[in-house]
Parts: C-alpha cells; structure tokens; sequence
C-alpha cells in the first residue's frame, strides 16, 4: 500500500533524476533496472527496494537518508 511516504520518495526521485538532466530510461540504465521501473517508482505503483535506492542515491549523489527524507 502506497502511503504519503512513499509518495514524497517518488516525489523526490522526480526531482534528483531531472535536476540530474537524466531521462526515466538512462537513469534506469544507470541504476540497472529498466525505464519501466523508474516510472513506476515515480508513479507511486512500486516501491523502490533499499538496494536501488542506494543506486539512486549514488547516481544523485546524495544520501540515502535525502532521498528517503528522515
């Protein structure tokens, strides 16, 4: 179940992958998972799992802890 939570993380990996200047299909390319599985995060229709998340935050160059917003 997606809650307000989970909705501010995709919210922000919106915003890290375009101030990044990346499309849903190289960011996926980077963090090696497909295009579909960047939308979907950022639609709110799947939850990113920790391993992916410490993907994009490398790609990013934030933290984890940015991203999950604690």
């Amino acid at each position: 179940m997606i809650d307000d939570k989970d909705k501010a993380i995709a919210k922000r990996i919106r915003r890290y992958r375009k101030q990044s200047g990346l499309t849903q299909v190289a960011l996926g390319e980077k963090v090696g998972v497909s295009s579909n599985t960047i939308a979907r995060i950022e639609g709110c229709k799947n939850q990113p799992s920790r391993a992916t998340i410490e993907k994009l935050a490398k790609v990013f160059g934030v933290t984890v802890t940015d991203i999950l917003g604690r």
